[in-house]
């Protein structure tokens, strides 16, 4: 779902919509392709460039932008996922959360329309989990855009969304709209 979303994969059968503007719409013959989707899409490896340092991930989003701006822009990006002093670390000396805030602080360089997370949390551990999760929803309250997470945990859906849709192999079992519990 988040590959076709974001334009990486071509459905036989859909219409995927941003903001009133359709991406896909098989029936129609539309296609838009993903470098014109202006998409964040964490990855669930994160898929961080491991020469650049943490910094240099985040300005490598920003081409968009004049290049005076990029480092600035990406150290406000940086400091909204709580990394300030990290910026000269490259991925390999980061913990597993540092990373994965690395990674959706260059998603959101990119000024999506919708922010895409694959499994986000299931590379750390329980204790870096449970203050991502937090983050995670304070970020939400933050950013004024669709976020589509994908998890097959259940407390971590439950304590992020606000509509939880169950799938299995593509298609969907169940949908409900949701109150974020504020407690997880």
């Amino acid at each position: 779902m988040l590959r076709a979303i974001a334009g990486l994969y071509r459905p036989e059968h859909a219409l995927i919509t941003c903001a009133g503007e359709r991406w896909t719409d098989t029936a129609a013959n539309v296609f838009l392709p993903p470098h014109n989707r202006r998409v964040g899409y964490v990855f669930q490896s994160y898929a961080l460039f491991p020469h650049l340092t943490a910094l240099g991930n985040v300005e490598a989003a920003l081409t968009h932008r004049p290049r005076g701006q990029r480092e600035a822009r990406a150290r406000e990006l940086l400091a909204l996922m709580h990394l300030d002093g990290l910026e000269t670390r490259k991925p390999g000396a980061l913990s597993g959360g540092e990373q994965q805030r690395v990674a959706l602080a260059r998603a959101l360089a990119r000024e999506p329309r919708v922010l895409l997370l694959d499994e986000p949390l299931s590379a750390v551990d329980r204790r870096t989990r449970r203050q991502l999760r937090g983050e995670l929803a304070a970020l939400r309250s933050a950013v004024p855009i669709p976020i589509v997470l994908v998890t097959h945990d259940l407390d971590e859906a439950i304590a992020l969304a606000d509509r939880l849709i169950v799938m299995d192999r593509g298609e969907i079992l169940q949908v409900d709209d949701h109150v974020p519990d504020k407690q997880h």
